[in-house]
């Protein structure tokens, strides 16, 4: 369960800001997509790894 706690006088958009934010952190929606078909570990594996070669090259290209 998130908990957002809300001060007197604070803006109600903030708060949902701030819950949406929280919501987002769990990751649900993102298991709940991922659960919605099957993906064989071949295609899982591949897919991660070319998120890691996109990180890497990111963080070459900053330096």
């Amino acid at each position: 369960m998130i908990i957002v706690p809300v001060k007197d006088g604070e803006n109600i958009e903030r708060a949902l800001k701030k819950f949406k934010r929280k919501f987002e952190k769990t990751g649900v929606v993102k298991e709940l997509r991922s659960r919605q078909q099957f993906d064989k570990p071949s295609v899982k594996k591949r897919l991660k790894m070319e998120r890691a070669i996109y990180v890497q090259r990111l963080r070459d290209a900053e330096e």
